[in-house]
């Protein structure tokens, strides 16, 4: 059978990113928007809700509660269903919620309705990390991974000043700012939900939009791969999800999603407390690092894809971003050096994603594997309700954001260490007789 680096396997592989990842890229994009856009409304949300800021931090980070009770169970059906059906279905459940925010009317509703957008939107994000592993194979999954990854980054691109010009409507038919924020941001979930209906495919042997040759090729790879997995990882589902190297990835994930949401659901208030800015001047300088971030994945993807390494590229990432963190805890003062200090965190964290995302199919087979990836996002995605929450908590304890930036740099530290800890086998497709991509 020809490989990933054939000519044929090059052409189907190309054939199956252009498809794809534009249009998975795009629902993320769109997802991410819906998870952090509190962090655009803050002030008006604080001011209109009555929220202190741990309100606002718990409020934060209760989305994650919600979200990682559903991942396994969500990643199971979508195995048994098909991505096609069940991506629709979450995507539209998430959308109706995120819309449904806008009649919050306190502290309370406010906590009710995070934690109802979190079960809605569970399953999305694993979901897709399991898609992509029936149509790309190991050798490109990283780099593939990052590109569907960098919505992330574009997200705040586009969410920032979408966002900022949302909140401009406060006043009009009746509806503050943020209220228009979630009615208008969460009607294209709905919409790109009945889209994934027919444009999605389930599996690459049902795919007419590829030439019979190519998805013969396709097909047979993806087989030959989940058998090698199957291999090297027999036992029971139940072993293979309390398996010491699953637990650790679980807590790495815990560590990098805790610095991730710690960060973004606070950096719109730091850079406007840093720097006075409002309106398309605060979204400006809070796009610039995700700007960053966005070029850094999509490269270090790639060449963690051409030479095969996976550990060292995670920890190298993981502590740039800590190194970030400690310069933006001790810049608070100048902009310009705090906007550069989040740029590299950002540029650092963020790069971890695609690279760390194509670690747990090399210990997962199977069935597993569904539930594997979700039980990784959904103990990992606690983090994202422990990162706001201890944000908001130094923040009211300290008076500053520099005690809780450190504890993220520390996280990061952490991280990194870690990671190096991990025993991992070669990536199916990478032993003896084939080569390397190029």
């Amino acid at each position: 059978m020809p490989d990933v680096d054939s000519d044929q396997g090059r052409v189907a592989i190309a054939r199956v990113v252009r498809r794809l990842i534009p249009f998975i890229f795009l629902c993320y994009v769109v997802a991410y928007i819906d998870r952090v856009n509190i962090g655009f409304a803050k002030s008006e949300l604080q001011r209109d809700l009555g929220l202190s800021d741990w309100a606002y931090g718990l409020g934060g980070g209760l989305f994650f509660l919600g979200y990682c009770l559903f991942e396994i169970p969500s990643n199971l059906i979508l195995e048994r269903v098909g991505a096609r059906m069940w991506i629709a279905r979450i995507m539209i459940g998430w959308g109706l919620v995120s819309m449904a925010m806008m009649f919050v009317v306190g502290q309370w509703s406010f906590y009710a309705m995070r934690i109802l957008l979190g079960i809605a939107e569970a399953g999305f994000f694993p979901g897709i990390v399991l898609y992509l592993t029936y149509w790309v194979p190991a050798a490109e999954r990283a780099k593939t991974g990052a590109l569907f990854m960098t919505a992330a980054p574009v997200a705040v691109l586009v969410g920032a000043p979408v966002s900022e010009s949302l909140l401009a409507l406060d006043g009009r038919l009746g509806l503050a700012g943020w209220q228009w924020l979630f009615l208008v941001e969460g009607l294209p979930a709905v919409v790109l939900g009945i889209v994934a209906l027919w444009f999605l495919t389930d599996r690459p042997e049902q795919a007419r939009w590829m030439p019979a040759a190519e998805r013969a090729w396709l097909s047979g790879i993806m087989e030959r791969e989940r058998v090698e997995r199957q291999a090297l990882h027999q036992g029971s589902h139940l072993k293979a999800l309390l398996n010491g190297r699953v637990l650790l990835i679980c807590f790495i994930y815990f560590l990098n999603t805790l610095v991730t949401y710690g960060v973004f659901l606070w950096l719109p208030s730091i850079l406007r407390d840093a720097s006075g800015y409002r309106g398309w001047r605060l979204s400006l300088v809070t796009s610039l690092p995700f700007l960053v971030a966005l070029v850094g994945m999509v490269l270090i993807g790639r060449h963690s894809d051409r030479t095969g390494e996976r550990k060292g590229h995670v920890a190298a990432c993981a502590m740039t971003g800590a190194i970030g963190l400690v310069l933006a805890a001790g810049f608070h003062d100048s902009v310009p050096l705090i906007v550069l200090s989040f740029a590299l965190s950002q540029l650092g964290q963020r790069s971890v994603q695609g690279v760390f995302w194509a670690i747990p199919p090399m210990v997962l087979g199977g069935t597993a594997a569904a539930a594997g990836i979700a039980l990784i996002n959904s103990v990992g995605n606690l983090g994202g309700f422990v990162g706001p929450t201890v944000m908001g908590w130094l923040r009211g304890v300290s008076g500053s954001y520099s005690a809780g930036l450190l504890v993220l740099a520390s996280a990061l530290v952490f991280e990194a260490v870690l990671v190096m800890t991990l025993r991992l086998p070669k990536e199916p497709g990478r032993g003896a007789g084939r080569p390397k991509a190029a």
